[in-house]
């Protein structure tokens, strides 16, 4: 049980391969907790080793440790940040009722920000004849368009990390201006005890290499192989991630074995500083986030703050 009342939940983020999942398990093993994910991938099912779900590892002690948001979306569907959002409530209002700890683990900032924040600007309407004419600009082109822009809370927060969120940012920052009378729903935000995993440059990137290469050998390419039989466009793969995008184009033959491994190993360690600049920004924005570089450390910082569940 949470023994600081100033906290609601405990946030465990980081770059990718840093060791979130293993810290999240021990988090919720020792004070009774229940894993909420905070991945944009992971909802997805049939994309177990490309995303890193790791569900064997959900034991602490031999016991099988509770989780959700994983695997709720068939491939072929679209999963929008507000459904993530409103499962996520859900989720979090039952175990709070309960008395139940969540420990909310992730990589993905943007759905981060929109439960720790409780962003409400994911339920602005979607205007699919003006976002069409979005389509082909770059994205320094699109970041130029959402600049014009009158600045407002929603365009503070937004997200232009990518083609596909400038052109949503826009579409959004469109609505708000020809609707100025929209009203945005009060946030409610948590009240976080968050911990950011960063083992460092050096080890963070033999980490990185370490689990491609272990996951190009253990079914990463049977896994793009048997989405792509069941029905998963190629466009669709891409759109979920480097591991994706990358061994498809291995299997177009656009892509060797050796320079699959290089070139995927390198985008990753170019993701995970974008992950780490994203985290900074959400420093900047007033989140205060304890870093820590591995999981004693971690635990240890925990300590400090709760108490273990009998």
């Amino acid at each position: 049980m949470i023994l600081n009342p100033k906290y609601d939940s405990i946030v465990v983020l980081g770059p990718t391969a840093s060791g979130k999942t293993k810290l999240a398990v021990a988090l919720a093993g020792m004070y009774g907790g229940h894993i909420l994910s905070a991945d944009s991938r992971m909802v997805y099912t049939q994309m177990d080793i490309g995303t890193g779900k790791d569900l064997d590892e959900y034991f602490f002690d031999g016991k099988p440790i509770p989780y959700s948001l994983i695997n709720v979306c068939h491939p072929s569907q679209q999963y929008h940040i507000y459904q993530y959002q409103k499962e996520f409530k859900e989720a979090f209002n039952a175990l709070v009722q309960t008395n139940i700890v969540p420990i909310i683990c992730g990589g993905s900032g943007l759905y981060l920000e929109a439960v720790i924040q409780d962003f409400t600007f994911t339920a602005i309407p979607n205007l699919p004849s003006f976002k069409q004419g979005l389509n082909g600009l770059n994205l320094t082109q699109l970041q130029e368009i959402f600049d014009s822009y009158p600045a407002n809370a929603f365009t503070q927060k937004a997200d232009l990390g990518s083609i596909k969120r400038a052109q949503r940012a826009i579409e959004m920052a469109e609505y708000l201006k020809q609707n100025p009378s929209f009203i945005l729903a009060q946030p409610k935000p948590l009240r976080p005890f968050i911990i950011g995993l960063e083992p460092g440059l050096n080890q963070r990137r033999e980490n990185i290499l370490k689990r491609l290469a272990h996951r190009l050998n253990n079914g990463l390419i049977e896994e793009v192989i048997s989405l792509r039989q069941n029905g998963i466009t190629d466009d669709k793969l891409a759109y979920f991630g480097l591991e994706y995008k990358f061994v498809l184009s291995y299997l177009l033959n656009q892509l060797s074995k050796e320079h699959l491994q290089e070139k995927l190993g390198i985008a990753i360690q170019q993701f995970a500083k974008r992950q780490m600049t994203y985290f900074r920004k959400m420093e900047k924005a007033g989140l205060h986030i304890h870093w820590v570089k591995n999981q004693q450390e971690a635990m240890d910082l925990a300590q400090t703050c709760f108490i273990p569940s009998p």
